[in-house]
Order: C-alpha cells, then structure tokens, then sequence
C-alpha cells in the first residue's frame, strides 16, 4: 500500500515536471526553483503545448478584458497581441519570420536551413511577420465585435475563443512532429529534443487538450466545430510544403504552423459567424 502510494507521488510529482518543462521551454512564466528539468522530459513535453496556449490564451483573455473596460475594443486586442508576444518570447513569431526568410530566399534544403539558422532577419521575415500581425489584429478585433453583438454570453465567448485559438494552432503544430521527420540531421535546431521520439501519451495529451476548448466553445454555438476544416487543412498543406523543400519539419516550421492557424482559426471563425 505504501510502495502504491509513493509511485503515485513519484509519477505525479514527474508529470509536473514535465508539465513545467514545457512551460519553461515555451513561455516567459517563471516556473518553480525544485523542478526537475530532465532532458528527456522536452520530448514529452509536446503532451503540455496545447495546455500552454490555455495559459497564454487567459493571460491574453485578461488583458483585452481589463483594457476593453478602460479604453476599447481595439486597443485591447493590441495590447493583450503585445502581451502573448511578451509571455512566449515571440518565440512562434520568430520562428515564422525564419520561415519566410528561408523559403523565400532559398531554393535548396541547405540553403533553406542556412537561411532558417541565421538569426538576423531579412526582408521576407520583416515583412511576413508585419503582415502576419496586421491581419490578425483585424482578425481578431472583427471577430470579437462580432461575437459581442449576439445574444450569447460575451465574456465566456471571447475567453473561449482565446484559448481556442492558442490551444488548437498549437495542436496543429505539434501534431507535425506526430506524422513527419525532423528535416535537420545535427542537433542545432532549439527544437530538435522534441523531435526524437514520441508516445501514444504526447498524442493523447496533445489532442486532448489542443480540443477541449474548442468543443466547449462549439457547445454554446456547434458551427465553430467546423474551423477545424480550415486549421488542419492548413496544417496538411503546410507539412506537405515542408515535406517537399526539406524532408520535414524544423522547430521555426512548427512555429509558422502555429502562427498561420491561430490566423486561420479567427479568419474561419469569422467567416462562419457570418451564416449563423
């Protein structure tokens, strides 16, 4: 009975490490001193990255709720784009404005993953990322006015929508590593501990909670279900565009995988709140 009850401590007091792991690697969060961040604990970590965007997602939630009261709606979607950027490091912005660079300044894998490794940033990356956050900006301001106009419950909509978002674009990029091989054959890639092996716990992890808050989003209205088309549609052609150019994926691919779907969800979104 003891022996049971100290493997329970034992396996819960891991999964919280691996838990803080994943917070540590993906987000600006200060994470506890005792945590023990076992290297082999960033490979299952994938199982928590959808559950950092619920993380990333309410903080973001709380800001556009605080300056939606004081000032208005779009500055509010501003300053909580600023603070998901400023929790995450812009570690997914940067790692599409990598993307943009490599895939748009070179025509071999080499001189792709040269380019993707650089950290200066070119005028693809510049531009790419510029319109990246313009779009989304707007996307996201019309999407929340137009929530706000129904009859539903506005702030548990805009919470949920918010975590939707960062949780189910996560799932999309993280589910990359499920299906394909990592393109890079050294270890320089940030991102290539998550890249070595996987088990049905990170799959199950990751599309648990990568899902969650869109199917209770979908409980108050069951169209937005249908954004899941788009996202993983999205999703396929991008891992097929990576697939093609480099024999797979690096971490700045997921990261541009992240940010086209977080895009793509709110542009979804809206578009099916049109024909409610």
């Amino acid at each position: 009975m003891r022996e049971s009850a100290i493997k329970k401590d034992y396996n819960m007091k891991k999964e919280l490490d691996i838990f803080f792991t994943a917070l540590m690697f993906y987000t600006r969060i200060p994470c506890p001193k005792n945590i023990n961040h076992d290297p082999d604990y960033l490979n299952k970590a994938s199982r928590y990255f959808p559950l950092v965007g619920w993380i990333v997602g309410l903080v973001a939630f709380g800001i556009f709720i605080l300056f939606d009261y004081l000032i208005g709606s779009e500055i509010a979607v501003l300053l909580s784009m600023i603070t998901s950027i400023l929790v995450t490091g812009a570690f997914h912005e940067d790692g599409f404005a990598d993307v943009c660079d490599g895939f748009g300044g070179g025509w071999t894998k080499e001189k792709i993953l040269l380019i993707m490794k650089d950290s200066a940033i070119g005028a693809y990356g510049a531009i790419g990322v510029f319109l990246l956050l313009l779009i989304k900006l707007m996307s996201l301001t019309g999407l929340l006015k137009m929530t706000g106009e129904s009859n539903l419950n506005q702030p548990i909509i805009y919470l949920l929508l918010f975590v939707t978002a960062y949780s189910l674009s996560r799932l999309a990029a993280v589910s990359i590593v499920f299906t394909h091989e990592y393109s890079r054959e050294d270890a320089t890639s940030k991102s290539k501990p998550i890249a070595k092996s996987f088990t049905w716990r990170e799959v199950v992890g990751a599309f648990f909670f990568g899902l969650v808050p869109l199917l209770v989003l979908s409980y108050f209205q069951w169209q937005f279900i249908l954004t899941l088309i788009p996202v993983f549609l999205i999703r396929i052609y991008l891992a097929r565009y990576f697939q093609r150019w480099i024999g797979g994926y690096t971490g700045d691919c997921l990261g541009a995988t992240q940010q086209v779907c977080e895009v793509v969800f709110y542009l979804s979104a809206i578009a099916i709140w049109k024909f409610i």
